[in-house]
Parts: structure tokens; C-alpha cells; sequence
């Protein structure tokens, strides 16, 4: 037994076995790690990729996505490999994705993530309406997106306007429109003002949707010129307890005294008639 552990130590310190044992041993490991990276390389992994051409700003549903397999190799991080990555998302503004694409990563976002999303998130019919606010219009700031206000709209003779159906020394104010949901405040650089806590911005514009007919008759208000008008931006709490009423029109009085004082469209006619 002694003999035997002599030699194998006088073997395991011999220079020449040192070395075959480690040439050995090298070219075992660089054969399993060869292996390795080409078993990697050829394994296939599974991709969604878009059934067909998907344009900018276009919410991927599910029937837009299917999945393909393709070499380990040609995935890369620019790839999106997971299909719930990719479905309720949005091609990017500036992406259009071509029928049997991969998707890449820049190419799909969020809604949030995508700029003047603002524009997808109202009723089909409805049309957009910016008014101009300021600190004291929106309560210090306190009008938020997802809020529900009410418009007033105030007016009064304009100095020096003759002719006109409102007393000079008097002013008519109402709620002409009720239940309308706020979907963005901007500053004056057109900024989302609530889109940094940290950054304290001030208010220049509100951004809602209304009815077509509503939106036709709140621009008849700003641009009244024998008077001073103004549209006046009221918070409520509508909306707070469950779901919000639908946009309604508060006064027959105010909307009848709008188009009074201007042209009447034909679509003006259609609106009164129903």
C-alpha cells in the first residue's frame, strides 16, 4: 500500500504528467464549453412577432401577435421575447411595424409612454377642446386629470358694443355644460404638468372632450365679439362614488343666446331640431 502512495506521488510530482494532466484537462473544458455555446446558439426560443402591418399609435391586440421559433443566436436585447410584453401596447409613434416582424423594444410602449396620448383616451364622436386656465382658474392647481368640472360661461357687454341683447351695465353667468372629464393639464410649453411631483408647473390649459354639438357651441362662446365672454373651468365631484354621468348641456337659456348672436349652421339647425 506504501508503494503504492509512493508512486503515485512521485507520478503526480512529475513535470511531464503535470503537463499532460493539464493539456487533458484544457482540451476537456474547452470541448464542453464549445458545446455548450453551440447547443446554445441552435436552440430555438420562442418569439411573438406581428401578424400583420401594425401602424403608429395603434394598440396591439391579441389577434395581431403570433409565435415563431428562432435561433438562441438571433435574439438579442433589442428583441422582445415574451408576448405579454407586447399585447394592449402601442406601436410607437414613430414605428410601423411590418406583417412578420419581431418586435423590438423601441417600437412598442406604453400608452402613457406615448406623446399627446392624450388623444386616445376620450369617447368616439367626441371632439377635443383646450382652454386657456391659470392658478386661480384651476384652484391653485387642484384640476387633475381624471377630474370631472362643470363649464360656466360668463358675458357681459364688450366696452364701447352697441346694439347688443345684454344691458350694458349688466352680466349673465351660468353652468352651460355639466360633467366634463378632464384628460390633461399642460403648461405653457405644452408640458404635462403633473408629470413630474417634483417640478412645480403652472397651468396653462385644460384638455377635455365633448360632444361634437357642445364643442361647436363653447367655440361660438370664446369667439363672441360684441361681448366679453368667459368660460369658466368648475371642479365637482362627480365621478368620485362610481361611474360619472354622461356631458349634458345646463342651460337652454345660454345655448339659445349663443346662437342668437351668431350664424346658425346647418348643423346648428339638425342639433335644435332633435
Amino acid at each position: 500500500m506504501n508503494n503504492l502512495v509512493v508512486g503515485l506521488k512521485k507520478f503526480l510530482t512529475n513535470k511531464n504528467t503535470v503537463t499532460v494532466v493539464g493539456v487533458v484537462l484544457a482540451i476537456v473544458i474547452l470541448y464542453v464549453g464549445y458545446n455548450m455555446r453551440i447547443n446554445q446558439a441552435i436552440t430555438p426560443v420562442t418569439v411573438p412577432y406581428a401578424t400583420e402591418e401594425i401602424n403608429s399609435r395603434t394598440q396591439i391586440t391579441e389577434d395581431m401577435v403570433a409565435t415563431m421559433e428562432i435561433p438562441q443566436s438571433m435574439v438579442n436585447d433589442d428583441i422582445i421575447t415574451n408576448s405579454a410584453d407586447v399585447i394592449d401596447m402601442y406601436s410607437n409613434f414613430d414605428s410601423i411595424i411590418p406583417e412578420g416582424s419581431l418586435f423590438y423594444k423601441r417600437s412598442v410602449v406604453s400608452r402613457s409612454q406615448l406623446p399627446g396620448n392624450v388623444i386616445l383616451d376620450y369617447p368616439k364622436g367626441y371632439v377635443l377642446y383646450n382652454l386657456d386656465v391659470d392658478m386661480a382658474s384651476t384652484y391653485s392647481n387642484q384640476i387633475v386629470p381624471g377630474n370631472y368640472i362643470d363649464i360656466y360661461l360668463k358675458v357681459q357687454n364688450a366696452e364701447g358694443a352697441e346694439g347688443t341683447a345684454i344691458a350694458a351695465d349688466r352680466i349673465m353667468v351660468g353652468k352651460l355644460i355639466s360633467n366634463v372629464k378632464v384628460l390633461a393639464v399642460f403648461d405653457s410649453e405644452g408640458n404635462n404638468v403633473f408629470a413630474n411631483v417634483d417640478e412645480k408647473s403652472a397651468p396653462s390649459q385644460i384638455v377635455f372632450a365633448i360632444p361634437e354639438e357642445y364643442h361647436i357651441l363653447l367655440r361660438k362662446a370664446g369667439f363672441l365679439r360684441a361681448y366679453e365672454s368667459e368660460i369658466i373651468p368648475v371642479p365637482t365631484n362627480e365621478g368620485i362614488d362610481g361611474e360619472a354621468g354622461d356631458v349634458e348641456l345646463s342651460s337652454e337659456d345660454l345655448r339659445n343666446f349663443i346662437n342668437n348672436v351668431t350664424a346658425m349652421t346647418e348643423e346648428d339647425l339638425s342639433y335644435t331640431q332633435q
